[in-house]
């Protein structure tokens, strides 16, 4: 699949995502529901730090977002319950900057390099062209599981706090 297919998925993957996290209530993105370990917001900010990563870290450039939004909702992070307003806006703004950047960036011959990294599924990342399948692949992993989410959410179920 070309780099053009990949990211004009990523981009529809983002606008489900954009739509949940324009229209869920604040309560509900910070709920966790019961037999998990994160909540919606989280999986909406980690899908945005692990593209950086991913696509710009391991590239050798610098990330397009703040450090401190990475660090907090990076792999092996967890929810700490809270979110501004402000914070919610921001990742809105990134889910679908962060794909018209990295569209520029490349078009532009800024990716040159990539270090290789091996995810913990185990999958091996060699170019440029295999961090965006594995980030469409992973992206749709956590839209799968908001997906469930606001089902449970939709239920009642949460953990006790």
């Amino acid at each position: 699949m070309s780099l053009e297919s990949q990211l004009a998925l990523t981009v529809q993957s983002r606008k489900i995502l954009h739509k949940i996290l324009t229209t869920t209530s604040k309560e509900d993105l910070l709920k966790i529901p019961e037999g998990f370990r994160n909540n919606i917001w989280w999986n909406i900010a980690h899908v945005v730090a692990t593209q950086q990563i991913l696509v710009y870290k391991f590239s050798g450039l610098q990330m397009r977002i703040p450090e401190e939004i990475v660090d907090k909702f990076m792999k092996g992070t967890v929810p700490d319950g809270t979110a501004t307003d402000d914070e919610i806006k921001i990742i809105a703004d990134f889910l679908i900057s962060t794909v018209e950047w990295t569209k520029q960036d490349i078009d532009s011959g800024l990716f040159k390099d990539y270090k290789p990294y091996t995810t913990s599924a185990g999958f091996e990342l060699k170019t440029l062209e295999d961090a965006m399948s594995f980030n469409l692949f992973h992206e749709g992993l956590h839209t799968a599981t908001i997906s469930t989410q606001l089902k449970f959410l939709a239920k009642g179920a949460q953990k006790n706090a």
